[in-house]
């Protein structure tokens, strides 16, 4: 279904029961229609769930030390958590993907000697691809940090350093920002 969704392009409609024809998208390909002839479609409420899904896969951040990995390869919270510290709060690498690793399994032996397992089992902020699509704030009059993503705008991700506050929240447009590349 993600792979679906990912042919469409444009807003949404906002009604659910709206169906999106794959003839309209890609006009020159006969694989538009299944073998008894009917058109393939896609419900605009089945877009929207698999364009949360990619939203969530690319750009859903967690701060460092949040979650432990155990030996045994379960993840739980981190109960000692306590937040970042502001210096710490303030680098992208004290961030990370709340994913599967992608780039962690590249990474040299000398790259991951400086990681401990127990924390630093996902994806660092400051490896993504293209670098420069996150922007780190302050929020003046606070100690909170705001970072934001540029590749799907309207994603925005807070923490209190200090404390264990820290969440995200997408209010966009669901598209993803395709030019981010040649803006940057």
């Amino acid at each position: 279904m993600v792979e679906q969704a990912e042919l469409l392009k444009g807003r949404f409609q906002g009604d659910p029961s709206f169906e999106y024809a794959y003839a309209e998208v890609n006009a020159e390909d006969d694989e538009n229609f299944l073998d008894d002839g009917k058109e393939l479609t896609i419900k605009e409420e089945n877009r929207l769930v698999a364009t949360i899904e990619q939203i969530d896969r690319a750009v859903g951040i967690i701060p460092r030390r949040a979650l432990m990995k155990t030996p045994l390869g379960s993840v739980h919270e981190n109960r000692s958590f306590e937040g970042l510290s502001l210096t710490e709060a303030k680098k992208l690498s004290s961030y990370f993907h709340f994913t599967e690793p992608v780039n962690l399994k590249n990474k040299t032996l000398l790259e991951k000697a400086d990681l401990d397992p127990s924390t630093d089992f996902l994806d660092s902020l400051e490896h993504d691809v293209p670098q420069g699509s996150w922007t780190v704030q302050f929020e003046k009059g606070s100690t909170v940090v705001v970072l934001r993503s540029l590749l799907w705008l309207g994603l925005t991700f807070y923490h209190v350093p200090m404390t264990k506050q820290y969440g995200y929240i997408y209010c966009g447009t669901g598209e993803k920002n395709l030019d981010l590349p040649f803006m940057l």
